[in-house]
C-alpha cells in the first residue's frame, strides 16, 4: 500500500537541511530504485521554485512500504529527522486514484 509521509520543518533549518540532504536524497533514490516511490518532494516556504534563503516548511513523501508500521518505521529513520530539520512526521496510508 502506498503511504504519504509528511515531514514539518523546523523554522530556520535551512543549514541543516543542506547538510543532510544528500543522504535524504540517497533513500528516496533507493525507493525509486525499487520501484516503490510514487513522488517526493519539498514545499517552498515562499511561493517560488527556488525558494533561496527562505528554505522549505517541509516535505511530502509518497511511497509503498508493505505496512504503516513499515512506513513509520522508515520515515523516522530519515536524515532530516536525524539531523533535526523535521519538527515532525504524519504516515498516513494513501490511495492513488490519478492519474
Amino acid at each position: 500500500m502506498f503511504y504519504a509521509i509528511t515531514g514539518t520543518d523546523v523554522p530556520g533549518s535551512l543549514d541543516q537541511r543542506l547538510a543532510a540532504r544528500p543522504a535524504h536524497l540517497e533513500r528516496l533514490q533507493a525507493l525509486k530504485n525499487s520501484g516503490r516511490l510514487l513522488l517526493a518532494g519539498p514545499f517552498p516556504a515562499i511561493d517560488s521554485e527556488d525558494p533561496g534563503s527562505a528554505g522549505f516548511s517541509g516535505s511530502l513523501i509518497v511511497a509503498e512500504f508493505a505496512s504503516l508500521a513499515e512506513a513509520e518505521a522508515w520515515a523516522n529513520t530519515d536524515p532530516y529527522v536525524a539531523a533535526g530539520v523535521y519538527q515532525s512526521v504524519t504516515v498516513k496510508p494513501f490511495k492513488k486514484v490519478l492519474p
